[in-house]
């Protein structure tokens, strides 16, 4: 028994001594930290405090061995934890414990300054206590004498200014350091004034995409003083003169153009968009027949627009756009079809005010959200899905544990939600909801097979619902289905705004959408497929307009050919009431002394069309580098064909060149996201009003320019850098339509 307890003492000795040997050491290394620490702070590199708190060991008076460490304040020798010395300085210094650190503020001289930063002989009050900091104990015994040499502040927020101070002069320190950046380039006075000119007129230009504020960016700043040039600002005379001469000159050239065009489409956008700030940005541009567009101006109305006022403010700017209000072919804007563009109309005979197709084709999502009963379960059943995963903690942490362990989701910044959507009328938020849900049907069907789930629906009723849901494979065909309609739709809406088609172009354009819905009926079986032709047919309907029919057959690129070899206009592909809309727009747009004569041309068009050979010329089609697809070589053709080889239709050949050239849409090829960049405070001031509206002409003008030039650059580049191998693609094509 003596032995056995011999042997468990043996045993607990063998313990004692590592675990004591790591305790000495971690004493030693603590203590070593702390003094390395405040030898750099002495040395002007670390906190304040490091001047007046000194790390002591103490030891074990019966083996000497180090057994813990403490903070000594050399003020009033008081002793401390070493734990948090940042916590003891601030109990201990700046709370008023410490007797003589109170008293060394407090009769410190009224009188005292600072010497000079700047000087050379200038040192941080860390870098003074460090000069003699030689050895703790030298610091403790000339403290005082130190202070009384020195001259100290009277500082207005007391200890606790200490530390800010220190930063200060660290600062100071920093600069005094630092290397000066070498002198820019001098530049004479007419290399100074060339260069902020197309600096101007490249923020000008660029307005919409670079703000003010670009001006006072300290960068910016730093970046002109190195190349040697002044610093400029809105407030600058130089900025508004210049901006005076680039409006004048866009203005004169704009007007310029749509003088010398006989005819021109007012183009008007904005007024569907979404207020900001209670404010909406009207835009008009004109449409000339060469296929050009000139920025016309803004309109910055707050509020509802009633249809009346946008009537009186479209027909103002015809007028104040040129004198002759009928040179003004017609409008084309994004609302009010059936009240303002159709009153203009009506007052005026020779207008064809269409409705842009962006908004009409768009709208269809709309319409099937509203009608289509497959579309509202998809969503309804899609929503379910979304509010239990996202509002019940237990469900979502489940969902979050197998989202986690699959590689296609990234979770470096936490497992993102399932996507919700709010706005059932905003089909891109739709679908992003619906490419979630199905990005996630795997996970989603492993959750609801999980055994914690199964607890979940003994609970929830939801979750009952949703895991039925989830385990039905007709639920996840059918959200492919609403999911591929969409896309079918935004991708023609996308096309739409790229292509920007001509009013000839809206009746294929609807067949090959109805064509498209129709193929994604048999592809997922649809069971009501008479309820969504009656939805498409019925917002055809709301956006047709009797041009479309009548453009399209008078246009040359649509011409067929027969058995006889002749290319005639497609009265064939038109119904019976189009027809007649036909003849009653044609009517319409000339005097009743030109009406007969109208209609016998017509006829005759209709029996003889367009020689073949100029028929084919019209129809070449070439490859659009941009898009990947042929379209037709020279848009210009088909109104010119009328203007020279067709002069013998003389009534119905001024028809077809004030149709042909006609935009349906409003799209001006880029996004105009000025809005974004105004204030309130600008709207409302007329001088403020007056020189944004001049900054978005310009900036407009520009990049209008720019896109007109870029599209002859790259027909001269199909033109000259590879003919053979596209003479060969469109002998391709009319041999194909012979």
């Amino acid at each position: 028994m003596a032995e056995s307890d011999e042997t468990q003492n043996n045993d607990t000795q063998l313990v004692a001594v590592p675990t004591e040997d790591m305790a000495i050491r971690a004493v030693n290394k603590r203590y070593e930290g702390l003094s390395t620490i405040r030898a750099k702070a002495t040395k002007g590199k670390g906190a304040w405090y490091w001047a007046h708190l000194e790390p002591i060991l103490v030891r074990n008076p019966d083996t000497n061995d180090p057994k813990a460490v403490k903070l000594r304040c050399n003020l009033c020798e008081a002793v401390f934890s070493a734990s948090n010395p940042s916590r003891t300085a601030s109990e201990h210094l700046k709370r008023g414990t410490c007797p003589n650190f109170n008293s060394l503020l407090k009769h410190s001289s009224p009188s005292s300054s600072l010497p000079p930063l700047s000087s050379p002989s200038s040192h941080s009050n860390r870098k003074r206590l460090g000069s003699i900091n030689e050895g703790l104990n030298s610091y403790h015994q000339h403290q005082f004498h130190h202070h009384q040499q020195q001259q100290h502040l009277l500082l207005s927020g007391g200890k606790e200014d200490l530390g800010p101070l220190a930063m200060l002069e660290d600062s100071v320190k920093k600069i005094k350091s630092s290397k000066p950046l070498p002198p820019g380039p001098i530049l004479s006075k007419t290399q100074i004034d060339s260069a902020l000119g197309l600096l101007t007129d490249w923020f000008y230009e660029s307005y919409g995409s670079v703000s003010y504020s670009s001006l006072d960016h300290p960068k910016f700043k730093a970046f002109m003083n190195q190349v040697g040039l002044p610093e400029i600002s809105r407030q600058d005379n130089f900025m508004s003169s210049r901006l005076d001469s680039k409006y004048e000159e866009a203005k004169l050239e704009s007007e310029t153009k749509i003088n010398d065009a006989e005819f021109f489409q007012l183009s008007s956008n904005g007024w569907k968009s979404e207020e900001i700030e209670g404010m909406n940005m009207i835009k008009f541009m004109v449409n000339l027949p060469n296929g050009t567009t000139l920025f016309r101006e803004t309109f910055f109305p707050s509020g509802a627009i009633p249809a009346t006022y946008a009537e009186e403010i479209m027909w103002e700017t015809i007028t104040g756009t040129c004198n002759i209000v009928q040179k003004c072919v017609g409008i084309v804007a994004d609302k009010y079809k059936t009240k303002a563009l159709r009153n203009l109309e009506l007052q005026n005979q020779w207008m064809v005010n269409l409705s842009c197709q962006l908004q009409g084709v768009g709208n269809l999502i709309k319409d099937f959200s509203k009608e289509l009963p497959l579309f509202k379960n998809v969503i309804s059943n899609c929503l379910k899905i979304t509010n239990l995963f996202n509002n019940n903690s237990h469900a979502r942490s489940i969902l979050n544990k197998f989202l986690s362990h699959d590689s296609r989701f990234s979770v470096s910044f936490g497992i993102p939600p399932l996507l919700y959507c709010e706005n059932l009328q905003n089909f891109s938020s739709v679908s992003a909801m619906l490419d979630n849900i199905i990005s996630c049907s795997r996970v989603l069907q492993l959750v609801v097979m999980e055994d914690l789930y199964k607890v979940l629906v003994m609970e929830d009723s939801l979750a009952t619902e949703v895991g039925d849901m989830i385990q039905n494979m007709g639920f996840w065909n059918d959200v492919e289905a609403i999911n591929t309609l969409i896309k079918v739709v935004k991708d023609m809406v996308e096309e739409i705004e790229v292509e920007r088609p001509l009013v000839g172009q809206c009746l294929p354009l609807w067949e090959d959408l109805k064509s498209k819905i129709k193929d994604w009926c048999v592809k997922f079986s649809v069971l009501h497929v008479g309820v969504v032709d009656r939805i498409v047919e019925k917002r055809f309907k709301k956006n047709y307009h009797p041009a479309w029919s009548t453009a399209f057959i008078l246009d040359p690129v649509y011409l067929l050919r027969d058995e006889n070899g002749k290319y005639l206009p497609p009265f064939k592909c038109l119904t019976c009431e189009q027809e007649k809309d036909v003849d009653k727009l044609i009517t319409r747009l000339v005097s009743r002394e030109e009406a007969r004569k109208a209609l016998m041309e017509l006829m005759k068009w209709r029996s003889e069309g367009l020689d073949p050979l100029y028929a084919k010329a019209v129809q070449v089609k070439q490859l659009d580098p941009l898009t990947g697809k042929m379209k037709i070589a020279n848009p210009q053709s088909s109104r010119l064909v009328w203007e020279t080889i067709l002069k013998d239709f003389t009534i119905l050949g001024k028809i077809a060149v004030r149709l042909l050239f006609l935009h349906a849409t409003t799209s001006c090829g880029f996004k105009c996201s000025y809005l974004s960049l105004l204030g309130q405070g600008q709207i409302q001031s007329r001088i403020g009003l007056e020189r944004i509206q001049k900054m978005i002409f310009v900036a407009t003008h520009s990049k209008l320019k720019r896109r007109e030039f870029g599209s002859e650059e790259e027909k001269e580049a199909i033109t000259n850098g590879e003919d053979d191998d596209h003479d060969m693609l469109n002998e391709v094509f009319v041999d194909a339509n012979m």
